[in-house]
């Protein structure tokens, strides 16, 4: 049975990438410089028109990872994959724990395995300089319930967010975002964990981004956008059951309305503005890799009191 033709797509796109990787070669063609986007020749190592090298680059390696992830929102995906499989490790925990019996899974994550993975927690950010917390927080989720309702709603604005800004900035904004929030919520002394705090910073964003343009659709999309934030900070006010963070859903959703009004709200040109931007997509992506190594190097720490 042949394969779909987007899996077909997909794995000439892997093919291609890892060639290239190895100096292997499929067919050659010209190529577009990922900075600027001038046309350069087959075989140029080095864009004509800005100098950037067309094999060891941020523009390169990020086009590179862009095409290996494939689809028009490889960031989305790659943060969506990075929630299931840390849902994945909680659960694991939970499991050894003794506490994954029965339908604890729909929220009922062992709390000492969440800490241990860096859930946000005050006193170990302030007092004990534990700031990954801050980011591996944001990766983390109290039970399936909590996990698929935030995924669910992240697909429907990641991918609009990140075609508005562009994958770099897009990952930056994203894990900035998710920072601001945990630094409320730990302000607040609240031990908190979950996606929504940098969800509310997309919508943040898309908020802003309405008060840029002008015309009636864009008045309708902030009028519905505003209601859904009301709703979901009257749910975390009304049903203290369900242990919603409004401090973390308000740091968020702060962060996103104002990195909204500061950074242009369409993909960066060509030249320096994408470097730059690629730049900043990279830092994120160091500091979400860091955050997790220093994770597990505190992995054993004893619990606070």
């Amino acid at each position: 049975m042949a394969l779909p033709y987007h899996w077909q797509m997909r794995i000439q796109r892997w093919k291609q990438l890892f060639g290239g990787m190895f100096g292997g070669g499929g067919e050659k063609r010209p190529q577009l410089c990922p900075a600027c986007g001038s046309l350069v020749g087959i075989k140029a190592t080095r864009c004509h028109q800005c100098g950037t090298n067309l094999r060891f680059s941020l523009a390169a390696l990020s086009k590179g990872l862009s095409e290996f992830f494939g689809g028009h929102a490889p960031v989305t995906m790659v943060i969506l994959i990075a929630n299931v499989v840390m849902f994945a490790v909680e659960l694991m925990g939970t499991m050894q724990a003794g506490k994954g019996g029965g339908l604890s899974i729909l929220w009922g994550m062992d709390g000492e395995t969440l800490y241990r993975l860096g859930a946000c927690f005050g006193p170990s950010i302030f007092v004990g300089h534990q700031w990954y917390r801050l980011v591996t927080a944001m990766f983390l989720h109290g039970g399936l319930i909590h996990i698929g309702f935030n995924m669910m709603v992240f697909l429907d604005l990641g991918p609009i967010v990140e075609e508005i800004y562009g994958s770099a900035r897009y990952l930056f904004l994203y894990v900035l975002m998710g920072i601001a929030s945990f630094l409320v919520s730990a302000w607040a002394g609240h031990f908190s964990i979950g996606a929504s705090g940098a969800i509310l910073g997309l919508v943040g964003l898309l908020i802003a981004v309405t008060t840029k343009r002008g015309g009636m659709q864009m008045r309708e999309l902030r009028s519905r956008l505003i209601s859904w934030v009301v709703t979901i900070f009257a749910i975390g006010l009304l049903a203290t059951g369900l242990r919603t963070d409004n401090w973390a859903h308000a740091g968020g959703l702060a962060a996103g309305f104002l990195l909204g009004k500061v950074f242009s709200d369409r993909q960066p040109e060509a030249g320096a503005k994408r470097k730059r931007a690629y730049a900043l997509g990279w830092l994120a992506g160091i500091v979400v890799i860091a955050s997790f190594v220093l994770m597990v190097l505190h992995y054993q720490d004893p619990l606070p009191m």
